[in-house]
């Protein structure tokens, strides 16, 4: 009997671990790592699951602020996001006040947002897009593509693999034919 105790407790001991392993990496598989991420809405207690609600599109991360030079290009991400979003595509707005253009409350933040230029593409809530404190999603970009923003409204286009492919200064406008090229080169190709 003792010999037989031995293989089914080796045989239990592996199939325990075989248990443990196989959901962490189905996870891994079906869940990028920038996406595997939880985020307040921006001025609201409802979150948002990344993966949840993006697995599978092309994104745009954008890191953005009310008060800047550059606000003005919400209208043209909206347009961005309103024209290819039914091909799988997403904009995703990471507000900051990381280069003190987005001072005060969330709440004016969003007023900005949604009432002054109409976005309807996610926000998340406020929090800082680099240094040490940097979000887990912008720590994440700026590792993959090594490249911090610099300002506000940079942006990080990402495949449906949730890799980086390439990333947009400030100054390179939602309407710019390289950005609108990229992401059409992209929702051009399937999982």
């Amino acid at each position: 009997m003792h010999s037989f105790i031995k293989p089914f407790l080796q045989i239990t001991l592996i199939t325990a671990a075989l248990a443990a392993w196989i959901p962490a990496q189905a996870k891994t598989e079906t869940c990028p790592a920038l996406l595997d991420h939880e985020f307040g809405k921006l001025n609201s207690t409802d979150k948002m699951n990344l993966c949840e609600q993006f697995k599978g599109k092309v994104l745009l991360f954008v890191n953005t602020a009310s008060q800047c030079g550059f606000t003005p290009q919400y209208k043209g991400l909206e347009t961005l996001y309103q024209t290819y979003k039914d091909q799988g595509f997403a904009v995703i707005g990471f507000p900051s006040n990381d280069f003190f253009q987005d001072r005060g409350s969330e709440e004016n933040t969003a007023k900005i947002c949604y009432l002054d230029y109409g976005v309807t593409f996610p926000m998340v809530n406020r929090s800082a897009v680099r240094g040490s404190d940097a979000n887990p999603v912008f720590h994440q970009l700026a590792e993959d593509s090594g490249v911090t923003p610099k300002w506000n409204f940079y942006k990080y286009l990402v495949d449906r693999e949730g890799k980086v492919v390439t990333v947009f200064a400030s100054t390179t406008k939602p309407d710019d034919s390289q950005l609108t090229h990229s992401i059409e080169q992209l929702l051009k190709k399937t999982n």
